[in-house]
């Protein structure tokens, strides 16, 4: 079998520029002698023809350019173990690989149709310009090449798709220059990632994985024959749209290959015979994950800008993991349709999972459905926490060292002074229950001791605490605030009672692990670099009580079987329900309303609906994860 090497001959020295005359006499004394005449006659009209383009074109484009050319390229997402989730690009999609990473049987298919004389000429072959240049005088009009692959990569590059005689002369002369600076490997890897192959796909690899799902170094004979017989009309030949016309091209790609010894007979008619099993177009292929590549995308545009995003080749490696994300966007459609079912007017439902070691999101799903509304609320979305937000009042109240869970507070009714007005906290339901421990307000979630505990220990401390767990959406010293009056999104609270669940170690939340250029050199690093942003007593004594709130109080719908803490969450009206909650491994948030802020209607609470959405992703996800224990506050000093 014929390889690249046995067809390549040892090229000149390339030191300077040869007279073109001489170079295409000895070309043509190789071809025989029935050529010999046209080919000395159109050698010389084309020396002539590119000695005085030499001298009127000196504004030539300068091919050394090239030593540091790059094609744009197609930027890549992944989730956290390498599944592909989606591909950006602008007008080329297209990635990139080196000469050796292309099929032997691709490289032979392509030289053999498009130029098999590649390894013996200088940029121009005579015998084809020749052959060209009666055409073309015949016609009238330049309706034949005679384009060597060299001349075929700077039209692609410098030159107008005009079908002139002197953006010829200018395509050769180029050629020329090309070859004088650039080995053939060089030329021919340049070529192929620069190609059009059809249905937007630019580049053999992308190419090839459109057309058969595998990369361009696992093409076959079969494969890599039709791709190169798309080259010169891909549209006309694809596989898409005419199986039959793609094939008969390929066939005469394999009788190239035959004809010109490079393939044995038998290869060449099992080529011919083999079966096609084209794949689909994946130029345009949507995200599978849209949400969270939705979020990727702003961060990288924000940090790198639009152009390098859509050409830079980038591979981003998200924090997602599919299995989680997949599990997170079931659990809250079946949610969804039960809301339904009971008659409630419940359009949305989000789900916000993020890992408390590493503070990277793991899930996100910011609605009920991506086709019909692109508004992200899991980022986007300001909604007011209600009760969920009173573990930040507790914490900084334990922080101080004057609390503890087992300290007593009143009950009763009480109003202050707010704005130009004054303000008396209810509870849900109505009622008071006299003096009670911190841990039995926690727990039942009442509000009138949340309020007071805020305005004890200053509202701004509060905020303060806020800030320190990452939650960045504007806040105020309202006297509600413990009562979660003032809207955050779904992802800052899965991210602050992430560093609850991780005992007050904090990272800033991302979705993006890693950022490389295509030949793998580091962009963007996201490692985590968690530092102790919280008391230890303080918060293993918040999770204490929050253990509290799913073993008996109001979140006991959330059980799932393993130690796990958390805290319901409904505002007045049920505009907004939440259950926010976390195992050592994991924090989720789950919120359920309208985006019109309709009420959901009467008795509808965090922990009676949001809960068991909380419930049923967290038994499936951690079903194969060892069950953690929270460290106990006496493990702390007290501050």
């Amino acid at each position: 079998m014929a390889t690249t090497s046995t067809i390549r001959q040892k090229n000149p020295k390339k030191n300077e520029l040869k007279p073109i005359w001489s170079f295409c006499l000895g070309v043509s004394k190789a071809a025989g002698g029935t050529i010999l005449g046209i080919t000395m006659l159109t050698s010389s009209v084309m020396a002539g023809g590119l000695v005085g383009l030499a001298i009127s074109f000196r504004n030539l484009p300068d091919v050394r350019v090239l030593r540091s050319y790059v094609p744009t390229e197609t930027t890549y997402i992944y989730d956290i173990k390498g599944r592909l989730l989606d591909s950006l690009h602008g007008e080329h999609n297209r990635e990139n690989v080196k000469l050796e990473d292309v099929s032997p049987e691709l490289k032979r298919a392509v030289l053999a149709i498009e130029d098999s004389h590649f390894y013996q000429h200088q940029g121009i072959n005579p015998n084809s310009v020749g052959r060209a240049l009666v055409a073309n005088l015949k016609s009238g009009y330049i309706s034949e090449g005679g384009s060597t692959i060299t001349m075929q990569l700077v039209k692609n590059l410098f030159l107008s798709r005009e079908r002139t005689i002197s953006r010829k002369l200018a395509e050769a002369v180029l050629a020329i220059r090309v070859e004088q600076i650039f080995s053939k490997e060089q030329i021919l890897e340049m070529y192929l990632n620069s190609i059009y192959w059809g249905h937007n796909a630019y580049g053999v690899q992308t190419a090839s994985q459109s057309y058969f799902n595998k990369p361009a170094s696992d093409l076959t004979l079969s494969e890599a024959t039709m791709m190169a017989g798309l080259i010169q009309a891909p549209e006309d030949y694809s596989p898409f749209i005419n199986y039959g016309e793609a094939k008969r091209r390929q066939k005469q790609v394999v009788g190239r290959m035959e004809k010109l010894g490079w393939i044995p007979p038998e290869q060449a008619t099992a080529a011919k015979n083999e079966k096609l099993l084209v794949g689909k177009p994946t130029a345009w292929k949507t995200s599978d994950l849209p949400y969270i590549t939705e979020v990727v995308i702003a961060e990288l545009t924000e940090r790198f800008g639009r152009d390098a995003l859509l050409q830079g080749g980038m591979r981003v490696q998200t924090t997602v993991d599919y299995y989680y994300q997949k599990r997170a966007e079931e659990k809250v459609a079946q949610a969804h349709q039960r809301l339904r079912n009971r008659g409630l007017y419940a359009d949305q439902v989000v789900l916000v999972a993020v890992d408390p070691r590493t503070h990277f999101v793991k899930a996100l799903v910011g609605g009920v459905n991506y086709k019909e509304s692109q508004f992200n609320r899991a980022i986007q979305s300001l909604r007011q926490p209600g009760s969920s937000f009173k573990p930040f009042a507790y914490y900084t109240a334990f922080a101080t060292g004057k609390w503890s869970p087992y300290s007593s507070i009143s009950d009763s009714p009480v109003s202050y002074r707010d704005g130009g007005g004054y303000y008396s906290p209810k509870n849900y339901g109505g009622g008071y229950s006299g003096t009670v421990s911190i841990r039995t307000a926690l727990v039942q979630s009442l509000n009138v001791p949340a309020v007071k505990i805020g305005k004890s220990v200053g509202l701004d401390k509060v905020i303060e605490t806020c800030r320190i767990l990452g939650i960045k959406s504007p806040l105020e010293p309202v006297t509600s605030l413990p009562l979660g009056a003032i809207g955050v999104t779904p992802l800052e609270m899965a991210g602050a009672y992430a560093t609850f669940a991780n005992n007050g170690w904090h990272s800033d939340p991302t979705a993006i692990v890693r950022v490389t250029d295509s030949s793998g050199n580091v962009i963007l690093d996201n490692v985590p670099q968690p530092q102790l942003v919280l008391d230890p007593w303080a918060t293993a004594s918040l999770n204490s009580v929050l253990k509290g709130v799913i073993a008996g109080g109001t979140g006991k719908k959330a059980y799932i079987g393993r130690p796990a803490a958390g805290k319901t969450g409904t505002t007045s009206s049920e505009r907004d329900v939440w259950f926010v909650g976390y195992v050592p491994q994991l924090s989720v948030a789950v919120w359920i309303g309208n985006d019109n802020y309709r009420p959901l209607g009467t008795g509808i609470t965090g922990g009676g609906y949001a809960a068991p959405i909380w419930r049923d992703f967290m038994r499936e996800v951690l079903k194969n994860e060892p069950v953690q224990y929270f460290p106990s506050p006496s493990k702390f000093p007290k501050p």
